[in-house]
């Protein structure tokens, strides 16, 4: 197997660690993953677990490795400097660098920073799917990562031309869990069960002059003067914050006329449910594939591939 390896693609984030064994084809040959992620490694770990991996494979001493995501962050591996928006997704390659205590070529790609007053963002791993996209073919998007911190990126020409960091899902859980509201969202409240409820809330916050903070207490407000009817608290929550975020960017999804979801599960759904409702088409993408397609293009500009079959 090894014999037929071109690389190994290597997807390092806060929380898991991701590895894949290719061929110069982008054809899987072994896969691993572990909870070996940035947040629990010391920066004198990284080779260590990086050739656990390798190891585990059979893969041969000199096999090139291309790294994205957070080792390349300031307390990860080694830091790999922001390329500036508008960042060209076909060169990022040409940013990566070298960290120490490899004993193989080990590249580690850069992320993407946006310098601009009142919208500074960075982003490191997301752009290695957003390269991926664009070897899909999408050349000109308006691309969401849906999660904790949504990322939505504009694709134009081939370059990331601006994009957002938004905080749905973290207010999302200090609202439930810390505010008031704790007092009516359930631990174990889940937005797709209430389905009405979620597409009430999200047609709310797509209102012309919407004011987020004004309609929260609302959700307390209702469950104590409900008598008894179906709340659906976590559905409306979910609505507003996820409406919120649509309507931001209304003007994009209309000159697009779509949006493209790199994501999977209740989440994801979620978002094209509200993509929807707003008048948009969420296309959905393998965000696993994406990544895989980002760092082997990023493999093939880097390495010496001889043995290409």
């Amino acid at each position: 197997m090894a014999g037929r390896a071109f690389a190994a693609l290597v997807d390092w984030g806060t929380s898991n660690f991701r590895i894949w064994l290719v061929d110069s084809q982008g054809e899987v040959l072994a896969e691993r993953q572990s909870a070996e992620g940035m947040g629990s490694l010391d920066r004198s770990a990284y080779p260590a677990v990086l050739e656990s991996h390798l190891s585990a494979f059979g893969a041969s001493p000199d096999l090139p490795v291309v790294v994205a995501g957070m080792a390349g962050a300031r307390t990860g591996w080694r830091e790999a400097p922001y390329v500036e928006t508008p960042a060209p997704l076909v060169g990022l390659f040409q940013h990566a660098i070298i960290p120490d205590g490899a004993s193989r070529p080990v590249y580690i790609l850069p992320g993407v920073c946006q310098r601009k007053d009142g919208a500074f963002d960075v982003m490191r791993g997301e752009e290695t799917q957003l390269a991926g996209a664009l070897e899909q073919g999408l050349e000109n998007a308006l691309i969401c990562l849906p999660g904790t911190h949504s990322k939505w990126a504009l694709v134009e020409d081939g370059q990331i031309s601006r994009f957002t960091t938004v905080m749905t899902g973290e207010l999302y859980n200090l609202i439930s869990r810390q505010s008031i509201l704790r007092l009516s969202i359930p631990e174990d409240g889940d937005a797709e069960a209430d389905l009405d409820i979620f597409d009430q809330a999200v047609d709310q916050a797509l209102e012309p002059g919407f004011a987020l903070t004004s309609r929260l207490f609302s959700i307390r407000a209702e469950g104590l003067l409900s008598a008894g009817g179906k709340t659906g608290p976590a559905a409306r929550l979910s609505g507003l914050l996820i409406g919120s975020e649509i309507a931001a960017i209304a003007t994009d999804l209309k000159r697009h006329g779509k949006a493209y979801l790199i994501g999977t599960g209740k989440l994801t759904r979620l978002y094209a449910r509200a993509i929807a409702q707003a008048g948009g088409e969420a296309v959905m993408l393998d965000g696993g594939l994406l990544v895989r397609r980002g760092l082997l293009a990023s493999a093939l500009s880097l390495f010496d591939h001889e043995f290409k079959e």
